[in-house]
C-alpha cells in the first residue's frame, strides 16, 4: 500500500498531514508544496521570512477549537446550552440519563488537539531559532519570548479543561508524561519567567508582526501580556502575592479600560478563520442558548445580561430543554475574542488581595467591577466582609463578566462548587473536567 505524505499549510507553516492507515509494508512518496517551507527546511538555517511565519502559525493556531472548547466547558458549567445537529452537545456534555463524556469524541479531542497545535508550532520555532544564524542574538530573543509565553498561554487553557496537561512535547519522538495539575503550573509559571527573561533581552522592537496584539508589539509591551498570563497562573496557585506581583508589570488599570487586552482576530479573507462563537439571532439550526439560570440570577439593573444577551422573538427547545435568550456576545463573525483583558485583571487582582487578606482593596475591585455594570457598590450594611462572602461576591463577578469565556467551569472545581450546579434533566449530571483524549492515554 502507498501512503502519500503532503504538507498542509496552516497560517503559513508547513504541517505535515498523513493520509491513510500505516501498515509495515507500505512505502511513502514524499510531495512538497514549492511554494511554502517544509518542515525541515525552516528547522535548517531558517530566513527571517520563514521564522516570520513561523508566528504567524502560532497565532492563527491558538484559535484553532476555540468555539467547541468554549460551548464544551460552558455546557458542563450549565452557562449555556449548543442547539445544533449534533446530540452530543445536549447529551454527552449534561451526563443525560447517566451517560459519561467520552474521552474519543471531537469535544475531548478538538480543544486538546487545537491547544497543542499550538504549543508545537510555537517549539518548531524555538528549534528553528537554534539552527539560525539570519537573526541576531536580540532578535532571536523576542522570538523565543514570544513563543514560551504562548505556549505557556495554552499549556493554561489545557489545565482549565482537563486539569492535567504534558508539558514536555517539544521531541514528539519522545513525549514526556501527563502531569497533574499542581506540577504542570508550577512548569508553567518558570516557562513564563523564562519567557520574560528572553523579552528583557530582546531590545526595543520585535523583527516580526503580530495580530491581534495592538500595543503589545514590542518586547516591553508583550513582557506586560506576559505578566498578566503569569498573574492569572499565580491565581490558579493560590499564590496571592506573586499574582499582585505580576499585575504591577502587566496592562492591570484598577480606573482604566476594561477591554484592554490582545485578542484573536478573525477575518474573512480566503483560508483565515471566522468567529465560531457568532451566532445568527433567531437561527433554529444553530444557536448559543443562555442557561436559564443566568438570567434568573442576575442583579436587577446588570447591564452585562443585556449586552451579553439577547431574547430571541420566540423560545427554542432542543432535546428536552428550552431557552428564550441567546447568545449576543460578538456582534458579527469576524469580532475578535478576548485573551485576557482589564477586566480579568481586576477581577484576579481582587482575588489576590483575598488570598493575601487585603480584603478592603478586594472589595474596592469588586465594587470597580460592579460600577462598570451600572450596579451600586457592595452593600455597606454588613461590613466589614469576611473573606468567603467577597470570594462568593468575586465568583459572583466572574460568573457575569466572564460569561461564555471558558472560565465558569474551572472556577467551580477550583473553589469545590460544581456540585451547586443546578441539573437540567432528570438523570443528567455534573462534570467539571474533561477527560484526557484516548489517544493521550499513557
Amino acid at each position: 500500500m502507498k501512503i502519500i505524505q503532503k504538507y498542509k499549510s496552516i497560517g503559513g507553516l508547513a504541517l505535515l498531514v498523513f493520509f491513510g492507515a500505516f501498515i509495515s509494508a507500505c512505502s511513502f512518496d514524499e510531495q512538497v508544496d514549492p511554494n511554502r517551507p517544509s518542515l525541515a527546511g525552516v528547522l535548517t538555517d531558517a530566513s527571517e521570512n520563514q521564522l516570520n511565519n513561523l508566528v504567524v502559525g502560532v497565532e492563527a493556531a491558538m484559535r484553532n477549537s476555540l468555539p467547541i472548547q468554549t460551548t464544551a466547558s460552558g455546557t458542563m458549567a450549565r452557562e449555556l446550552y449548543l442547539f445544533d445537529a449534533d446530540p452530543r452537545n445536549t447529551g454527552d456534555l449534561l451526563g443525560a440519563n447517566g451517560s459519561n463524556l467520552d474521552n474519543n469524541s471531537f469535544y475531548s479531542t478538538a480543544p486538546w488537539g487545537g491547544r497543542y497545535v499550538a504549543i508545537k508550532n510555537a517549539n518548531i520555532l524555538l528549534q528553528s531559532l537554534d539552527n539560525t544564524t539570519s537573526v541576531t542574538d536580540t532578535q532571536k530573543a523576542g522570538y523565543r519570548g514570544f513563543a514560551k509565553t504562548i505556549i505557556a498561554f495554552e499549556l493554561i487553557e489545557v489545565l482549565k479543561m482537563y486539569n492535567r496537561a504534558r508539558i514536555d512535547v517539544a521531541d514528539p519522538d519522545n513525549l514526556g508524561p501527563i502531569l497533574e495539575f499542581d506540577a504542570a503550573l508550577t512548569a508553567v509559571r518558570a516557562l513564563l519567567d523564562e519567557a520574560l527573561s528572553d523579552l528583557n533581552s530582546a531590545g526595543s522592537e520585535f523583527s516580526f508582526p503580530l495580530a491581534g496584539f495592538d500595543g503589545f508589539n514590542t518586547p516591553s509591551t508583550f513582557a506586560q501580556f506576559n505578566r498578566a498570563t503569569a498573574a492569572v497562573a499565580a491565581i490558579y496557585a493560590g499564590d496571592g502575592g506573586a499574582a499582585l506581583t505580576a499585575l504591577n508589570a502587566s496592562y492591570f488599570d484598577l480606573a482604566g479600560d476594561l477591554t484592554i487586552g490582545p485578542k484573536h482576530v478573525f477575518s474573512l479573507d480566503s483560508g483565515d478563520q471566522t468567529n465560531g462563537l457568532f451566532k445568527i439571532p433567531d437561527n433554529n439550526g444553530d444557536q448559543i442558548i443562555v442557561h436559564d439560570s443566568f438570567i434568573a440570577d442576575a442583579e436587577a439593573g446588570d447591564t452585562r445580561v443585556d449586552t451579553k444577551t439577547l431574547i430571541r422573538a420566540n423560545p427554542t427547545t432542543q432535546d428536552d430543554l428550552s431557552g428564550a435568550y441567546q447568545t449576543a456576545l460578538y456582534a458579527s463573525n469576524i469580532s475578535p475574542i478576548d485573551m485576557c483583558r482589564n477586566e480579568e485583571l481586576i477581577l484576579v487582582y481582587a482575588e489576590a488581595n483575598i488570598l493575601t487578606n487585603d480584603l478592603d482593596e478586594a472589595e474596592n475591585a469588586l465594587n470597580v467591577i460592579r460600577n462598570s455594570a451600572n450596579l451600586p457598590d457592595m452593600p455597606t450594611t454588613i461590613v466589614p466582609y469576611t473573606a468567603e462572602e467577597l470570594t462568593t461576591e468575586l465568583l459572583r463577578q466572574r460568573r457575569y463578566s466572564l460569561w461564555c469565556e471558558n472560565h465558569r467551569m474551572f472556577d467551580l472545581r477550583r473553589y469545590n462548587l460544581s456540585n451547586t450546579l443546578p441539573i437540567d434533566r432528570a438523570g443528567d449530571q455534573i462534570f467539571n473536567v474533561m477527560p484526557i483524549p484516548l489517544s493521550e492515554n499513557e
